[in-house]
């Protein structure tokens, strides 16, 4: 059985911007002469539709047939990026007073070399070095230190400290800092190389 059809396509001013009426006489049939009404958000692509639904509403002077015509993306909106849990402020200072060991007992304690500063409300060196430690083994960015001024973080480092980097003050490190590191690294290895010669 053909059923023969006209179709009406325009712009719904009565709705927001992007709506499109849709008129479709039907001209063969028991119901010829009927127009049925479908209203459309967006371009029109078959492929997606998904069933269509009939509404009544307030706004519609008689039911409607909706199409939908594209995906959602309120969930997809939700996530930006990769889902990690907030870093907690401070969270090295729940290590403070403990210390790491071998079976023969303690190991010896770190200094920080004197160009790496603390920066943090109370915090000590061994915190520090704690701090970075963790940074340099988890973090995927570089680690530059933090970028707010002494004072305003501890003013309020709520605010103005960056968990992402460690609790050190800005870093900046020259081609002289790595030239004089590349030659500790150099006679070092020369003073090991020697000591397994004698061995």
């Amino acid at each position: 059985m053909n059923i023969s059809i006209e179709r009406k396509r325009s712009d719904c001013t009565a709705l927001p911007k992007g709506w499109q009426r849709e008129e479709v006489l039907r001209k063969t049939g028991l119901t010829a002469g009927k127009v049925d009404v479908y209203y459309y958000r967006g371009v029109r692509s078959d492929a997606s539709l998904v069933p269509p639904i009939r509404q009544t509403a307030s706004i519609f002077k008689q039911p409607v047939t909706v199409y939908k015509t594209q995906e959602s993306k309120v969930k997809t909106d939700l996530k930006h990026g990769t889902q990690e849990k907030p870093k907690q402020l401070f969270w090295e200072k729940r290590l403070e007073g403990l210390t790491a060991c071998d079976a023969n007992g303690v190991i010896g304690t770190t200094s920080l070399p004197k160009y790496i500063k603390p920066l943090g409300p109370y915090t000590s060196d061994a915190t520090t070095i704690q701090s970075l430690a963790t940074a340099l083994h988890v973090s995927s960015q570089p680690i530059t230190g933090q970028t707010g001024s002494k004072q305003a973080i501890l003013e309020n480092p709520g605010v103005f400290l960056n968990p992402e980097q460690p609790l050190i003050a800005a870093v900046t490190i020259t081609k002289d800092d790595v030239r004089r590191q590349e030659e500790r690294v150099k006679r070092a290895r020369q003073r090991l190389q020697e000591a397994l010669a004698v061995a």
